[in-house]
């Protein structure tokens, strides 16, 4: 009869395999975590990459091996060229990161960067952005006396600022993009060559496609707070706005909303709208608070 066992392990191999069959069982190696998805920061008016040092840090910590990357581009006074023109110097920046993370990325843009971010949304067809962290941005536009405004514009205050802003040449500064008067609404509809336009308040041939493609991210995470001190209204951060009465109304009481004009409302029907604000912290701290990191910004960053 055919015997059907294999042939015998001489003692001695038995002996040497004992003490691997005897091992515990956490001393198998543990499975391989998967990493996290690249994160790109874009930065705000005057500012540069090395703003962001701190926030590179807390990532570092938190989130190890993450791929971050701070576009070093249209720094200092470049940041007041015109938006569209940023939008398409990030864009070629962003694209082949986006290309290479399959899995998609992590946007995290301050201030003015946050509406040249939004404009990117907007604009690339085939963006995979998971989480498209706002910080501190005037999502909603801009009506109020800054430090930034005083030094371009030192002879004019916010009430006669359209005269500058609603012209020709005053569209060829960023700020002029979302300088949002609320007393004069026709004048902003008329003549706002960038935000009237992504926020599909004017009528233009890419409304259908941009709106499609802004849908397209994850989650849309707003951060912002009432001691801000530079975006005014702070409730700009979270797309709320003036009225002609300078009353703030909130997101769900805005046009752009209320029409989903650009997919506000569809994006906050499908919880993905967050919004986190948090007092006690001014314009220029918000990249560089611990707190505010851990606990508006670290959990979307997966």
């Amino acid at each position: 009869m055919l015997g059907l066992r294999g042939p015998r392990l001489p003692s001695a191999g038995i002996l040497l395999l004992l003490p691997f069959l005897l091992l515990p069982s956490h001393a198998a190696p543990a499975p391989h975590r998967a990493s996290y998805k690249p994160v790109i920061v874009v930065h705000g008016l005057f500012d540069s990459s090395y703003s962001f040092r701190h926030l590179l840090e807390y990532i570092n910590e938190t989130h190890p091996g993450t791929v971050v990357t701070v576009l070093d581009l249209f720094d200092g006074r470049e940041s007041l060229r015109p938006l569209w023109e940023q939008v398409q110097g990030f864009r070629e920046a962003v694209a082949p990161i986006m290309a290479k993370a399959p899995q998609g990325v992590h946007l995290i843009c301050y201030s003015q960067g946050g509406l040249v971010c939004r404009a990117l949304l907007s604009v690339m067809d085939e963006h995979n952005v998971d989480s498209f962290i706002s910080l501190s941005s005037p999502q909603m536009g801009q009506y109020g006396d800054t430090d930034y405004l005083k030094w371009l514009f030192p002879t004019s205050m916010r009430s006669n600022l359209y005269r500058i802003c609603y012209s020709p040449w005053g569209q060829e500064f960023s700020i002029c993009n979302y300088w949002h008067d609320p007393h004069h609404d026709d004048l902003y509809l008329n003549a706002s060559s960038f935000l009237a336009l992504i926020n599909g308040e004017r009528d233009h041939p890419n409304a259908t496609a941009w709106r499609k493609n802004f849908l397209r991210v994850g989650h849309l995470v707003l951060i912002g707070g009432p001691d801000d001190g530079v975006i005014t209204p702070w409730q700009s951060s979270f797309f709320g706005f003036y009225d002609a009465n300078e009353t703030v109304l909130e997101m769900e009481e805005q046009l752009v909303y209320l029409r989903d004009s650009f997919g506000l409302k569809t994006l906050l029907a499908r919880g993905a709208i967050v919004r986190c604000p948090m007092a006690g912290i001014a314009h220029t701290a918000w990249h560089s608070n611990r707190t505010l990191y851990e606990t508006c910004i670290e959990p979307w960053l997966s």
